[in-house]
């Protein structure tokens, strides 16, 4: 305990008491300043959510950090575009798409050999980070849908000449076109 009866809090860096301690992560803070970075909302055991040196109620953490796109909206049948501006989150822009068919393995597999090569980044994958889709092995962070960037799995998966995309992208692209495909009950599609 540092000179002055108590640790400093984890937001404001004064001296909290014993009597008003609340610890999170190894950190102490005042009741007062136990609050979510975005909402200000009060925290307790069971809503804190930290990240970092940071802390947020679960709502904003999951907003800010979660998973994000097509499948993650506020309910059943429901697409949420909220991206929480509102909040103060400033969304992440997705790197731009990388082509997939690039011959070049690493320099290590063209001596060595015997590794396979990510048909994304063209870099040799270790069984540590391997996994397998479309007939090919992928990092695991290469793993993503070329359209749209979204994480992929086993299941959640579509592929075309060489390239994978989740079920929503591949449909959107290359599944049938017309007057009732793809909008759902009752709604009109224009295909150009």
């Amino acid at each position: 305990m540092p000179f002055g009866g108590g640790s400093k809090c984890g937001c404001c860096q004064k001296t909290v008491y014993f009597a008003e301690e609340v610890q999170c992560d190894g950190r102490s803070f005042h009741r007062s300043c136990f609050l979510c970075m975005v909402c200000r909302k009060n925290l307790d055991s069971t809503t804190v959510a930290v990240h970092e040196d940071e802390i947020y109620c679960k709502a904003c953490y999951g907003k800010k950090y979660g998973p994000k796109g097509y499948g993650y909206g506020a309910g059943a049948g429901t697409l949420s575009m909220d991206r929480g501006e509102s909040l103060g989150i400033k969304p992440e822009e997705n790197p731009a798409h990388q082509p997939t068919n690039n011959p070049n393995p690493s320099k290590f597999a063209q001596k060595f050999g015997g590794s396979d090569t990510c048909p994304r980044c063209s870099k040799a994958v270790y069984a540590a980070e391997k996994v397998i889709g479309a007939g090919s092995a992928w990092h695991k962070g290469c793993f993503r849908c070329a359209k749209c960037g979204k994480g992929l799995e086993s299941t959640t998966l579509a592929d075309k000449d060489g390239e994978i995309y989740c079920k929503g992208c591949y449909a959107k692209n290359f599944g049938p076109k017309g007057f009732g495909y793809g909008q759902g009950a009752g709604a009109l599609a224009h295909a150009q």
